[in-house]
């Protein structure tokens, strides 16, 4: 592939990735749409046509590694290991 080949795809990739950002934000204020129409209606869960809309409060535990890290560093260390990966970003 030529340089100019390259430029015209990453031309075309930017003007993709803008596209999907804003059909992206379009779709995040639909669901904020609906969120409050839940939270006017006082459910989690509504039946709409063929489709059930569920908006439901979940609880989760995590790790806290950052306080473990403070706490206990060395065994944080001696758990801890290094990884590869690679990145591919166009500015």
């Amino acid at each position: 592939m030529s340089k100019n080949e390259i430029l015209a795809k990453i031309e075309e990739l930017k003007s993709l990735e803008e596209l999907i950002a804003e059909a992206e934000q379009v779709a995040e204020g639909i669901k904020d749409e609906i969120k409050n129409q839940m939270l006017t209606d006082n459910t989690e869960e509504m039946i709409i046509g063929n489709h059930i809309v569920r908006w439901t409060t979940t609880l989760t535990q995590r790790f806290d590694s950052t306080a473990f890290k403070k706490a206990l560093p060395e065994v944080y260390k001696a758990y801890t290991k290094q990884t590869t990966s690679r990145r591919f970003s166009i500015n």
